[in-house]
């Protein structure tokens, strides 16, 4: 096994501490080469779960999102692999991903809103989909929509992590 392979699965994460957590552990496995792709919606826990990442790979910080730059490099601190930070949400296609000439073989990569895109940078990634749950957890909660305070984005809210291996 290599890589993130000890946690592929799926996990609840209740906090933002514990997804942070979760990206610490995981930039302890991950070595030059890797790609992660994060998938989830808006306010999902991507950018914190990078920002645990790369606090386990040990890189300069602080990190947040790349959206405006699209793609931000932490040199290593302790000697080990850069993290690459991209945002993929305002590119068009793999080609504009491309275009940012990554490091890809030197360095982790991690690559938010990166589905359907990332095909040609690797062989093989892992790809990591964050989803929050809407409604609640009980019986009272099972039918209807959600409520209008469950529609706003709480950042403590659990969150369910699937790692699988791609292609």
């Amino acid at each position: 096994m290599t890589g993130l392979d000890p946690l592929l699965g799926r996990r609840e994460v209740a906090s933002s501490a514990e997804m942070e957590a979760l990206g610490e552990e995981m930039g302890r496995m991950l070595r030059p080469g890797d790609l992660v792709v994060l998938t989830g919606a808006l306010g999902a826990g991507k950018t914190t779960l990078t920002r645990g990442i790369g606090r386990g790979l040990g890189v300069r910080g602080p990190v947040q999102s790349p959206t405006f730059v699209l793609a931000r490099t932490h040199p290593s601190l302790v000697g080990g692999a850069p993290l690459v930070h991209v945002d993929a949400y305002r590119l068009g296609s793999a080609l504009e991903l491309d275009d940012l000439d990554l490091d890809v073989e030197r360095s982790v990569v991690v690559v938010e809103w990166g589905r359907g895109m990332v095909e040609g940078l690797r062989d093989t990634w892992w790809e990591v989909e964050l989803e929050r749950e809407l409604g609640g957890r009980g019986a009272d909660t099972m039918c209807g929509g959600p409520s209008r305070a469950v529609e706003e984005l709480d950042a403590e809210a659990p969150r369910v992590v699937t790692v699988t291996r791609r292609p």
